[in-house]
């Protein structure tokens, strides 16, 4: 196909792309396309000081993905990079996304490195890094907070007294180029992101900008508001990203618990209000092992733990409860609900791409869910490889990669390049018990007059779905990816599956969980192998239980613990 005829093919979907954003998003956008990244700035007065020397509480660890060694090596995202002494800071190799973690620096406070390492991969960045992509607005925000909590945790760095303000200068630069240059073509966690930092810098230094940082705190606890749902959820429904901006609003906590006179008026009441409501939807996805639901784009290892976080937010005098019991759990604005009963929990999707103006991180997982029993992952979503446009970014993001039903092999909502969504579906939650049982309904972008309805029950052991198509189709497949760690077994004749898990370490014939499933007869089922990919670069086998059917109207699935 020629050039003018792709791009008159594709402008449908750009303009279903496009009607969603707001009016300062699309101005920002244009604005960015036509002349780029402002240049960084570089500020005329001399060096700030630093106004916070210590945290009112220890700050978290890096998170488990930066991993470095004292030969010199890092790993980011699972991808390995020869540090050295002089680090090629304008590498592309990997990536942009590894390129951003590179200049995010978070490796520089694992213990690989003493005070001087730390100290002079950040003066060797400052004097060969002037311009590039480190001067983005994003690892710039994530930098600033880097450095801060390094001049603020004792016996980090040892600083002679010219290298400090070189340090702190570059710092007020940073924090000038990205007051300047927020990100309003992106918006989401990008934008909070940013005015985070901007506030944070206003805090920490004390120079002839900081009271212009500090005032943006308006602005950002505006942003808190619109971002974080009263359930408490992150607008973007991606339990990873939430996770690491609970972190940077308790690490901005932290720093005005350490000086309150610093802290502009009202930002303490916005920070608690936030960190309180997002810690109790934090458990709502929080599985029996400790870990977050992979839902639209998740991965372990890239955010702190949950019970790290919500251990950080005690510390700090967030009520992490929330006045939140145990048990069953709507997050109505956010679009998902937990049911738990004794070993069964489930957590389900039901709400489409979000938001609606920057759903870039989204998947089309309406209606799929995750479940755990006996404390073990059972079904699982399939989790996130990598950013890049390509193969398995597509594959993660589909519709028959999650634990949901597809109709005709259309996709729920319109997913193309890398982070974008042209089409939407209208999913709406249409029963809730507020104990055991939930139901909701799909209706994919390009079908809408076929609705999916999905029913769950949990019980003490189990779990049944209840899956209804109405209006006109042909064709459906149901998936139900199921977590490494079981292996699975169909006996058609009598339509079941077992799934067991052999005890840690012992042969496959030592079962210590056998799962049976009574598959529906109205669908063909059989076993193939597929991707997982739990972590960003890392990628597992696993079996999918799938099932096919032409003329479907209803099923009822049931997946049970069996007792040995």
């Amino acid at each position: 196909m020629s050039r003018p005829r792709r791009l008159l093919s594709e402008l449908p979907t750009v303009l279903r792309t496009l009607r969603w954003i707001k009016p300062m998003q699309a101005i920002a956008q244009v604005r960015h396309t036509l002349f780029g990244l402002d240049a960084p700035v570089r500020l005329e007065a001399s060096a700030p000081t630093q106004a916070v020397h210590s945290a009112a509480t220890d700050f978290l660890p890096p998170s488990a993905h930066i991993r470095a060694s004292r030969s010199g090596a890092i790993e980011l995202l699972c991808t390995a990079f020869e540090f050295g002494e002089r680090p090629e800071w304008t590498t592309t190799a990997h990536g942009p996304l590894f390129a951003y973690h590179l200049h995010q620096h978070e490796y520089l406070r694992t213990e690989a490195f003493d005070p001087d390492a730390r100290a002079n991969r950040m003066l060797d960045w400052i004097s060969r890094h002037p311009v590039g992509v480190g001067w983005d607005p994003h690892p710039i925000s994530l930098r600033l907070l880097c450095w801060g909590k390094m001049l603020m945790t004792p016996g980090s760095l040892e600083l002679a007294a010219d290298d400090r303000d070189s340090i702190l200068a570059s710092m007020a630069d940073q924090a000038e180029t990205l007051s300047r240059g927020l990100e309003i073509r992106l918006q989401a966690n990008h934008l909070l992101s940013n005015l985070l930092s901007v506030v944070w810098s206003g805090i920490l230094l004390d120079g002839s900008m900081s009271a212009a940082w500090r005032d943006r705190s308006s602005m950002l606890s505006d942003e808190i508001e619109r971002q974080i749902h009263p359930d408490g959820g992150h607008e973007e429904r991606s339990p990873m990203y939430h996770s690491l901006l609970l972190e940077n609003l308790l690490d901005l906590l932290n720093l005005c618990r350490a000086e309150p006179a610093r802290a502009p008026a009202g930002l303490v009441d916005s920070l608690e209000s936030a960190a309180s409501r997002m810690a109790t939807a934090l458990r709502t996805w929080t599985h029996p092992d400790g870990d977050i639901a992979l839902f639209a784009d998740s991965a372990f290892d890239i955010a702190s733990r949950p019970d790290a976080l919500l251990e950080y937010a005690t510390r700090l005098g967030v009520d992490a409860t929330n006045g939140l019991a145990s048990g069953s759990v709507l997050l109505p604005q956010s679009g998902y609900v937990r049911l738990e009963a004794e070993d069964a929990v489930l957590i389900a999707s039901i709400a489409g791409p979000a938001p609606l103006h920057q759903p870039g991180h989204a998947h089309c997982d309406a209606l799929a869910f995750e479940l755990s029993l006996a404390g073990h992952r059972f079904i699982t979503d399939t989790g996130l490889f990598e950013y890049r446009d390509g193969d398995r970014r597509q594959r993660a993001r589909t519709t028959a990669a999650h634990s949901t039903l597809q109709i005709d092999g259309q996709e729920q909502a319109e997913i193309w390049s890398a982070h974008r969504v042209g089409g939407r579906p209208v999913v709406e939650l249409v029963g809730w018990d507020g104990e055991s049982e939930a139901a909701a309904t799909c209706r994919g972008w390009s079908r809408r007059n076929t609705t999916h309805r999905r029913t769950y029950r949990l019980a003490a052991r189990g779990l049944t779905i209840i899956d209804e198509v109405e209006g006109p189709h042909e064709h459906v497949r149901l998936c139900l990816p199921v977590d490494p760690a079981w292996r699975v077994e169909l006996d058609l004749s009598s339509s079941r599956a077992i799934a067991t898990r052999a005890t840690h370490g012992s042969a496959a014939s030592s079962v210590a969980y056998r799962i049976e499933l009574e598959l529906p007869a109205a669908l063909r089922w059989h076993v193939e192998r597929g991707p997982y990919y739990p972590s960003f670069g890392r990628e597992v086998e696993r079996d999918l239980i799938v099932g096919q059917a032409t003329g479907f109207q209803r099923s009822v699935l049931r997946i049970s613990l069996c007792d040995d």
